[in-house]
């Protein structure tokens, strides 16, 4: 019988449960694209627009891999159809969990000081600058 609460797989030849690494790459290769876009649309256009439609979704995609279940969260959906006809590669659930609570609190940062304040600093520019880093690596 399996768990519905636990984060991760139960997969024959692992005592932990994992997550397919290779959703969770395309998965990042994806909200990288679009963060990148729109910082380039605000460094070129000045367009502030794009980036609070890509925070908003980034945040919910987070909250809903680290809250509800990684199985339901919008990027890795996509990605998982992407991979699908590769082979996994598994990687521990606790080490993904664990990013991407660093992944919420920078997208929840970035929300309120962006989408909710309307407000922009070098702060929002350095975090933004973190969050592209650590989908890039």
């Amino acid at each position: 019988m399996k768990n519905r609460n636990q984060f991760g797989e139960t997969v024959e030849g692992y005592n932990i449960p994992v997550l397919n690494e290779r959703e969770i790459r395309a998965a990042a290769g994806i909200l990288f694209f679009f963060t990148f876009l729109s910082l380039l649309m605000i460094l070129l256009k000045g367009n502030f627009v794009m980036i609070k439609y890509v925070i908003t979704a980034f945040m919910v995609d987070f909250i809903i891999r680290v809250f509800i279940n990684p199985k339901f969260a919008p990027t890795l959906i996509i990605s998982r159809w992407i991979v699908s006809r590769q082979n996994p590669e598994y990687v521990g659930a606790a080490q993904k969990k664990f990013a991407w609570i660093i992944g919420v609190v920078l997208s929840a940062t970035m929300f309120v000081l962006m989408v909710i304040v309307n407000s922009y600093s070098p702060i929002t520019g350095i975090i933004c600058l973190i969050c592209l880093a650590f989908l890039f690596f």
